[in-house]
């Protein structure tokens, strides 16, 4: 067990703007891969596959951070604000809507007394 953070963060772009907004994705990639506790900051995309279903959210931050200091910190950035202040609500951003969801590898009671 960790007190790692592991974070889906899925987009969903107006249409006709899947490229244009994985690009500016991107671009948040190298900065945040060099912030203190990140583990893991790696943007994908959706692809055609048998064994998949597809859906609207089709980019997608996968995420791992040492702790949830850390990520919060990461949100903190402002580059990060400006990224959402300018794609996701501003009328004009390429961004439709955005589920992002934080898990742990701990079980909700890991840390409970053990009776024997």
């Amino acid at each position: 067990m960790t007190s790692r953070v592991y974070v889906i963060a899925q987009f969903k772009p107006k249409p006709g703007k899947e490229s244009e907004l994985f690009e500016v994705l991107k671009a948040l990639e190298p900065d945040s891969c060099r912030e203190e506790g990140c583990i893991q900051y790696r943007l994908t995309r959706q692809i055609d596959h048998p064994s998949a279903t597809r859906n609207e959210y089709s980019i997608v931050f996968n995420e791992i951070w040492k702790d949830a200091d850390a990520w919060s910190a990461h949100g903190r950035r402002a580059q990060i604000q400006h990224f959402f202040e300018t794609q996701v609500q501003a009328e004009a951003g390429l961004v439709e809507d955005v589920i992002v969801t934080a898990y742990s590898d701990e079980s909700a009671d890991y840390d409970a007394p053990v009776f024997e």
